[in-house]
């Protein structure tokens, strides 16, 4: 076949072709075999939509009879049967020769798909380009569709903090299930309290680390990171366990806030493991 967005693929290639392939473009794969009457029919209808109305996608054709191994791994007992893979697993599926809808219909599904990946990609990428605003919306979009994402809820709730928004991110982590599960989710809830109790003032300034730790905050709502994370590095040289590990909560919330893999997070982090190991 000449059309690039239909190929042939066995039990040596499938990893690469449909699994790893599937991570940037949704793939539809045909089980078939040449003696089936519905693989006869299904196949070339396969071949149209793909090759012609949703060309974003490609079509990966396995001759089940040819190919034991996959057919094996994947349960195929029946043909024609068609499965839609996105992101390295099946997303949907259907066995037997069907309408045209309903083929049409796992499409559209696909392109869903594909669109909400694309708008956590974008959400994420806003956060790092510290565009909070812009990255809090595209969060609460991919949400409407994706409510039980951890990935884009955390996203949310970083973007809220960003723009210095407490009482809604401690609001929402304190009834997600996910804080209950999640480190970083209860670091923010508690990073939130703490903020939302800086802002209205309710915080003990008695001692000298007291002192250090509302500056620390201060900064904090200000932008100046690395200030603010060098002040609890202060705090935890003269008390590891100042109120209870509130300044290494604090501390690591806020590396979470600037991103894990930034090279700030990865100084202040040895710097961290330096006081406390």
């Amino acid at each position: 076949m000449t059309n690039s967005h239909i190929v042939h693929v066995n039990d040596t290639n499938f990893q690469y072709e449909v699994i790893s392939f599937s991570q940037n473009t949704p793939v539809v794969v045909d089980f078939w075999a040449p003696w089936s009457r519905d693989c006869r029919i299904l196949s070339p209808l396969l071949e149209k939509l793909i090759g012609k109305e949703f060309r974003q996608f490609r079509l990966a054709k396995i001759n089940a009879d040819e190919n034991p191994n996959t057919t094996l791994m994947y349960s195929v007992h029946s043909l024609p049967t068609v499965k839609a893979f996105a992101n390295a697993r099946v997303v949907d599926q259907f066995v037997g020769m069907v309408p045209e809808m309903r083929i049409r219909q796992m499409l559209i599904n696909l392109t869903q798909a594909e669109t909400n990946s694309l708008t956590l990609e974008k959400a994420n990428n806003l956060l790092d380009d510290n565009k909070p605003e812009a990255a809090e919306k595209a969060y609460r979009e991919y949400l409407h569709t994706n409510p039980q994402s951890s990935e884009a809820f955390l996203g949310l709730i970083k973007s809220l903090l960003r723009q210095n928004n407490y009482l809604e991110p401690y609001g929402m982590l304190g009834i997600s299930p996910i804080t209950k599960i999640s480190t970083e989710a209860q670091q923010f809830r508690t990073f939130a309290d703490l903020m939302t109790k800086y802002t209205e003032d309710n915080l003990p300034g008695n001692s000298e680390l007291d002192v250090i730790f509302r500056a620390s905050l201060r900064l904090i709502t200000l932008g100046n990171f690395p200030a603010a994370l060098d002040g609890m590095l202060d705090i935890m040289r003269k008390d590891k366990d100042y109120r209870d590990g509130k300044a290494k909560i604090v501390f690591l919330a806020t590396l979470d806030l600037i991103g894990a893999n930034t090279p700030m997070t990865k100084k202040y982090r040895q710097e961290l493991s330096s006081i406390l190991f």
